[in-house]
C-alpha cells in the first residue's frame, strides 16, 4: 500500500510540474530540459556599468555568496551564472532582457537593479515564459496589476526589495513625527522609481496633515539645479525630499547651499543615494542629510557581512546585497522543488510550475526577514528599512555606512 501511495504521489507531482517521465512537457508555457551534463543556468540583469554600477556590484556579490553557500551546486549540478548589463535605463533593460530571453536554458533571473530598466525588461521576460526576481526594484507600479492606474505588473515578476509604498510612507512619517516638519517639497527625475517614491511620500505627508508646497522634476543628466531650487525657495519647505540617484542628487544637495531661503530646509533622500561615494562627492551639504534605505541588524546578517569582507574586501557598496542573496535562494529553491529527473538522467523543469513555486513562497526565513510572496510578486514586508544620518565622519573621514538612527520596526518594538 505504501508503494502504491508513493507511486501515485510521484505521478501527481510529475503532472503538477508539467513534465512526464518520458520527457514530454505538458507545462502550459513550456519546459527547460537539462541534459545529464548540463548546468543549472540562472541569469543576473544588473547595472554593471555607468554611474550606478555599484548597484550591480552589490547585487552580483549577494548572488555569488548565495551560490558559494550552496557549494556552487543545485540539483547536484554546477550552477552557471549569466550576467547582463541592464544599466539603469529603459533601453538597457530591454537589451539585457532580449539577450537573456534568447538563451532558452536560463531558468530565471535575479534583476533588474533599477525600476526603469525593469519596466522595459519585464514584457520581454514575461513573454518568454521566464521569471525575474528583483533585489532592488521598488516602484509601486511594478507590482500593480491595474494597467488603467499605471500598473506595470506581468506574470513572472517578483521582488525581494521593499515596495516604495513602505519607503515613501516611512519618509513622510519620519519627517512629520521625528523631525517636526510641517511642510515638504519633492524632486524626482522622471524615472518610475523616483517619481513613484516622491508621490507616495507627498501623498502620505499630506494625509498625515503636512503641507506639500512643491512637487517638481529635473532631467537625468542635468548639472545645474539652480532654477528648480530657486523656485522651491520662494516658499521654503521644512524638508526637501529628492529620492534620485547620483550624480543629479549630488548637484541638488551641493547647490542648495547657495540658494537663499533654503538655509533651514532639511535635506532628505532615499536608497538611490545610500552609497559610499555620495558623501565625499557632495561635500559639506551632505552633513546632516537624512537617507532612507535597507536596514538589517540580525546575527545572520553580521555573518554575511563578514563573508563579504573575506570574499570581496570591505563593505558592500550599496544596500540591496542581502535582497539579492534572498532572491537567488528563492529562485534556486523553486528550481529544486519542481525539477523532474528522467530515466536517462536528464531533468525537466516546467516554466509555469517554476513561477507557481516562487509565487507559493510563504514564511521564507531570509536574510532580509520573513518573506511571503503575494499574487503580484511583492515578497517583502517593508520592515527591513531604516533612516540614516550623514555626518562629518562620512564626508571627510571615509566612514561607511552611516549610523541608522531610526527604523519603523524598532520604533514599533519600543512602543509595545
Amino acid at each position: 500500500m505504501k508503494k502504491v501511495a508513493f507511486l501515485l504521489f510521484a505521478i501527481l507531482l510529475t503532472f503538477a510540474v508539467g513534465a512526464h517521465a518520458d520527457g514530454h512537457c505538458s507545462d502550459e508555457i513550456g519546459c527547460v530540459v537539462l541534459a545529464p551534463d548540463d548546468p543549472v543556468t540562472i541569469g543576473v540583469m544588473s547595472a554593471l556599468s555607468g554611474p550606478v554600477a555599484f548597484l550591480g556590484e552589490d547585487s552580483v556579490g549577494g548572488v555569488e555568496i548565495a551560490l558559494n553557500r550552496r557549494g556552487g551546486l543545485a540539483l547536484g549540478r554546477e550552477i552557471e551564472l549569466i550576467t547582463e548589463d541592464s544599466l539603469c535605463s529603459a533601453e538597457g533593460g530591454q537589451t539585457a532582457a532580449q539577450k537573456i530571453a534568447s538563451d532558452e536554458q536560463i531558468l530565471g533571473v535575479v534583476g533588474t537593479s533599477c525600476s526603469g530598466a525593469a519596466a522595459s525588461a519585464l514584457p520581454v521576460i514575461s513573454a518568454a515564459g521566464m521569471l525575474m526576481i528583483s533585489p532592488s526594484n521598488t516602484s509601486p507600479a511594478l507590482t500593480n496589476a491595474d494597467m488603467d492606474a499605471g500598473g506595470l505588473w506581468q506574470p513572472g515578476y517578483y521582488r525581494t526589495a521593499h515596495n516604495d509604498e513602505f519607503q515613501g510612507a516611512m519618509a513622510a512619517e519620519y519627517a512629520l513625527n521625528e523631525l517636526g516638519a510641517a511642510s515638504a517639497a519633492t524632486i524626482h527625475d522622471g524615472d518610475p522609481y523616483t517619481d513613484g517614491l516622491q508621490a507616495v511620500m507627498a501623498r502620505t505627508f499630506g494625509e498625515m496633515g503636512g503641507d506639500v508646497v512643491f512637487q517638481g522634476a529635473v532631467n537625468k543628466g542635468d548639472t545645474d539645479m539652480t532654477a528648480i531650487l530657486t523656485e522651491i525657495a520662494t516658499n521654503p519647505p521644512d524638508v526637501l525630499y529628492f529620492p534620485i540617484f547620483e550624480p543629479e542628487g549630488n548637484f541638488v544637495a551641493a547647490q542648495s547651499l547657495n540658494v537663499p531661503g533654503l538655509e533651514d530646509t532639511i535635506l532628505m533622500g532615499a536608497d538611490g543615494l545610500l552609497v559610499a561615494s555620495f558623501p565625499e562627492a557632495t561635500g559639506e551639504a551632505a552633513i546632516g542629510m537624512y537617507l532612507s534605505g535597507p536596514y538589517l541588524s540580525s546575527e545572520d546578517y553580521s555573518a554575511f557581512l563578514a563573508e563579504w569582507d573575506e570574499e570581496f574586501g570591505g563593505a558592500p557598496p550599496s544596500g540591496f546585497h542581502a535582497h539579492a542573496y534572498d532572491a537567488a535562494n528563492i529562485l534556486l529553491n523553486a528550481i529544486e522543488s519542481v525539477a523532474v529527473e528522467q530515466e536517462d538522467g536528464s531533468i525537466v523543469i516546467g516554466r509555469q510550475a517554476l513561477r507557481d513555486a516562487v509565487s507559493a513562497t510563504e514564511g521564507y526565513a531570509g536574510l532580509t526577514g520573513v518573506l511571503t510572496c503575494n499574487e503580484t510578486g511583492d515578497c517583502a514586508t517593508g520592515e527591513a528599512l531604516g533612516m540614516y544620518l550623514i555626518t562629518e565622519a562620512e564626508v571627510t573621514e571615509g566612514n561607511w555606512p552611516p549610523d541608522v538612527i531610526w527604523s519603523k520596526a524598532e520604533a514599533a518594538m519600543d512602543d509595545m
